[in-house]
């Protein structure tokens, strides 16, 4: 696998060296999962857990909900709602940014965010 749980455990371990309320079990316990389950999604051992568990994860470690559900082979809800809307026209968009630098996706980015429609 080469999911989220790495990236998730190394997180986690980095605010507990200054937070004692990082440990895995008190995490468990804010998320609502198991300390055993968040211990074996971190070790790669289980699947991805759901969207929603993983979007508690990642707002409890302040990390990216996308990024952890990218991870995870997922897309958020509400992107897929975003994407079926329109699903020729973002299909389109996403497979013409699929290989264009960084730079350029984040000028379309800007350009959408700062235009005046």
């Amino acid at each position: 696998m080469n999911g989220p749980g790495p990236y998730i455990r190394k997180r986690r371990e980095a605010l507990r060296q200054n937070d004692r309320r990082y440990s895995l079990r008190q995490v468990a316990e804010r998320v609502g999962i198991k300390p055993t389950y968040l211990s074996k999604v971190e070790r790669e051992e289980l699947p991805p857990p759901s969207e929603d568990t993983l979007k508690k994860i990642a707002a409890e470690l302040d990390l990216d909900a996308d990024l952890i559900l990218a991870m995870a082979g997922k897309v958020s809800s509400d992107l897929r709602a975003i994407i079926c809307q329109r699903p020729q026209l973002f299909s389109q968009l996403i497979r013409q940014l699929k290989d264009a630098p960084d730079h350029a996706v984040l000028r379309v980015v800007r350009e959408i965010s700062d235009g005046d429609w």
